[in-house]
């Protein structure tokens, strides 16, 4: 068991370091080649602090263990809105902007749906089994597609344009990506391994493991993200980073895993997939319920509770 831990630790550690330099680095050469920073916000930072996910979710695919796979993308959104999201409100109420209201938490809201009609096949197509297939991981890379045509029609119409000049030297910035890369890959690989040996140990299942522990773990990177913005009211990119890393999940992560494997989608990843869109519903509806557009700390509070006893619900059943 001491191993399996010292393993998830390392793992964890090795992501979020990786995460970190890729970030630096990508962001420095968008800089360089004068990309707009509300491009990068969207793009660089919310598929940097997803790569976590991104990474495992290859590896648990690759091997077979897709229970985790699928249960660390619908964990992840779900600790990304009701706990880090919930936390980042607790620390600054966040005021959240018209086209985040009403274009991207909405497209959110799109994608995990999307993942719950696609996984129930036996619902919805009389199919024999429930699983979302190579087909449907196409569809969701193709929808990952239209949001980064989103985004680029919005730096278009924000007028923006990056510094040209970056922090960073080129043999810099190929260091950092490069660096991150064999960090996120290596992370990635233990954390699985830790994960799978862990939940064998204490007789828990890959799905409770994924849920929990791998989760939470590779949601650390929009943990940090938000809650230090949070804290210096930079708002925008607290909620900006939540929103745009659950895009991410759904159509990049969870579209890239089921190339590599069909992911079969028992019914806790059915009732998982329904509390993701209840709690993407939620955060719509609360920017209309006190101060408008301002999701304010009792909110957080209220979306911190939920989470627990969501957790609290899966750890008795």
């Amino acid at each position: 068991m001491l191993v399996s831990f010292l393993m998830l630790a390392g793992g964890f550690l090795l992501l979020l370091r990786g995460a970190h330099y890729l970030v630096l680095g990508a962001s420095s050469l968008a800089r360089r080649l004068g990309v707009s920073a509300l491009v990068v916000g969207l793009t660089v930072v919310a598929l940097g602090t997803s790569m976590p996910e991104l990474v495992v979710n290859l590896f648990s695919a690759a091997r077979g263990s897709t229970d985790i796979a699928v249960g660390n993308v619908l964990g992840s959104n779900i600790a990304n809105i009701m706990l880090i999201l919930g936390l980042a409100a607790i620390i600054a109420p966040i005021t959240v902007q018209k086209t985040t209201i009403w274009k991207e938490i909405p497209f959110s809201i799109l994608a995990v749906t999307l993942v719950f009609v696609m996984g129930n096949d036996v619902l919805f197509d009389g199919r024999m089994l429930d699983a979302i297939t190579r087909i449907d991981g196409f569809v969701l890379l193709s929808f990952f597609g239209i949001f980064l045509y989103y985004v680029y029609g919005v730096s278009k119409r924000s007028g923006e344009r990056g510094d040209p000049v970056g922090e960073l030297t080129m043999p810099m910035i190929a260091l950092y990506i490069l660096g991150g890369l064999v960090a996120l890959g290596i992370g990635g690989s233990i954390v699985v391994e830790g994960a799978t040996g862990f939940a064998r140990l204490v007789g828990l299942s890959d799905h409770v493991i994924a849920m929990t522990i791998v989760a939470i773990g590779t949601s650390l990177p929009e943990m940090a993200t938000s809650l230090v913005a949070a804290y210096k009211k930079h708002t925008d990119i607290a909620i900006g980073n939540i929103i745009g890393s659950n895009i991410f999940n759904v159509f990049f992560v969870l579209g890239s895993s089921a190339l590599v494997r069909p992911l079969p989608f028992g019914e806790f990843a059915s009732r998982d997939a329904a509390m993701v869109i209840f709690a993407s519903v939620f955060l719509f509806v609360s920017m209309f319920i006190g101060t408008r557009h301002r999701f304010d700390r009792w909110q957080g509070v209220a979306f911190v509770l939920t989470y627990l006893l969501y957790i609290g619900y899966i750890l008795v059943v």
